[in-house]
């Protein structure tokens, strides 16, 4: 799945809210619990990387990803945000 299709599913259950939706039940939870699992993947990925398992290195980022999509629909943050970023960083 194209990171920006999954930021729009993201976005569409923030606006929504369906009750069987895992995001919708973050959005719930509110920005600390957000907040959190973003902590928890970032230190899955690091246990991951630090035992050199590519698999579930790639297994916990795609977590980490994941989670960062909802922190940033949380906060307004759009992906065009971070690549404007990302290119005035490349000056």
């Amino acid at each position: 799945m194209n990171i920006n299709d999954l930021y729009k599913i993201i976005q569409d259950r923030r606006q929504k809210m369906p009750k069987d939706s895992y995001v919708a039940s973050l959005f719930r939870l509110g920005e600390d619990r957000i907040i959190q699992k973003v902590g928890e993947e970032t230190t899955e990925v690091v246990i991951a990387a630090k035992n050199k398992d590519k698999k579930a290195i790639i297994y916990e980022v795609a977590d980490l990803l994941f989670h960062l999509l909802i922190l940033l629909a949380s906060f307004d943050i759009t992906l065009s945000d971070i690549e404007k970023e990302l290119e005035s960083r490349n000056k």
